[in-house]
């Protein structure tokens, strides 16, 4: 069977027709295509897509139909560059302590004008809270103000902020409830505009890896949309570092994106192309790093763990919307080739959390476990 009917034959276990009528089926503009997917897989989808061999009106739909179907599961895109990393996942630490900041100078770095006008005004780039939001603006106040609520945050608390961005959690958090916030990222940029847009409140960003943190106590510990670096080679000895570092009485909030699925290799395409050595943790992953090891104490007790990966769809359209409004003013920095790149990116992702093929998770902990219990807070 050549290239093209197996594509066909996959597709028809989907509802998307190659070169169909609507508007969730691809248009190929060049038939080599085919071939090119089936030997070099998900990331030849990408790169293809980025080349202009192909297109599709409505790019999130089109993903959430694939990822959706029972097909996504039995995709038959194994390619050379999988292979190579499901071998380098199994046998090296891509998320070790040299390799940290490479993610922040080719992803975080490339433009604060790019992600100030594509993000909110405080820039939050992780999943905004929906449940009574219609703007993306009232959805990251909503999901910071979730945050300081969930660790149950007051005056004079002292908060750790892992990954802190641009410092959009440090400063809602000074501000709003009185808090002193240390926040660190491995990003030059976000540092230097973290503290600048900080620079009046009790607040210190740094630029520092995590591995690196010791000597002090904070009363609570929080860390959006930085687990995706860390990797499972790491997990465990991220919690038991946040474990050193958080109050007896403490509360530790993670918020990360999360696979379906237990995996140890990197997709292909978002390695290379927009977070190389990132990795998205399955509950499984999670919940071992956390747990006892034979008759020894666990490192950290789960009290609340909370799904809301639908509001991701959301945020990433948010986004777009906001970043091709954008791309007339920003264009003259990046070329046709970046647009195509970001827009797969961000409506890919966009439908695969529509197709709760991956998840957004806020998952509170405790050191011990809280005596009388957590009331969940939505």
């Amino acid at each position: 069977m050549n290239a093209k009917l197996r594509a066909e034959e996959f597709l028809s276990r989907t509802s998307v027709t190659l070169n169909g009528p609507n508007p969730w089926d691809p248009q190929i503009h060049d038939e080599r295509l085919y071939d090119r997917i089936f030997s070099g897989g998900t990331l030849a989808v990408g790169e293809s897509y980025m080349d202009g061999w192909w297109d599709v009106e409505n790019m999130s739909e089109f993903f959430f139909r694939l990822f959706h179907s029972q097909a996504a599961q039995t995709a038959p895109l194994l390619s050379v560059a999988m292979v190579i990393q499901l071998a380098k996942s199994a046998f090296l630490n891509l998320q070790n302590q040299k390799r940290a900041y490479e993610v922040g100078r080719r992803h975080y770095d490339i433009g604060n004008d790019l992600y100030e006008k594509m993000l909110d005004t405080r820039m939050m780039y992780s999943c905004g809270y929906w449940k009574e939001a219609k703007t993306l603006e009232k959805s990251q106040e909503d999901k910071l103000d979730l945050i300081c609520r969930k660790i149950g945050l007051k005056t004079g608390d002292t908060v750790l902020d892992i990954g802190c961005g641009w410092g959009g959690f440090a400063a809602f958090a000074a501000e709003r409830y009185g808090a002193k916030v240390t926040g660190i990222t491995i990003s030059k940029e976000q540092a230097a505009l973290a503290q600048q847009r900080t620079s009046e409140l009790d607040v210190d960003i740094r630029l520092q890896d995590w591995r690196t943190l010791g000597g002090e106590t904070y009363t609570h510990i929080v860390s959006v949309g930085m687990f995706e670096h860390v990797g499972p080679k790491n997990y465990r000895v991220f919690m038991q570092k946040v474990r050193e570092l958080l109050s007896d009485e403490g509360l530790f909030l993670l918020q990360t994106i999360g696979n379906g699925k237990t995996v140890r290799h990197l997709e292909p395409w978002y390695d290379r192309y927009i977070f190389p050595n990132g990795h998205l943790p399955s509950t499984a992953q999670i919940t071992k790093a956390t747990d006892r090891k034979w008759y020894g104490e666990a490192l950290l007790t789960m009290e609340d763990w909370h799904n809301f990966g639908s509001d991701y769809d959301k945020t990433l359209s948010a986004w777009y919307e906001n970043f091709e409004r954008a791309w007339p003013d920003i264009k003259e920095k990046y070329d046709e080739r970046f647009r195509r790149m970001w827009k797969y990116y961000l409506l890919q992702s966009a439908g695969m959390f529509r197709a709760r093929y991956i998840h957004l998770w806020q998952i509170v902990f405790s050191k011990t476990g809280m005596v009388g219990g957590y009331a969940s807070i939505r």
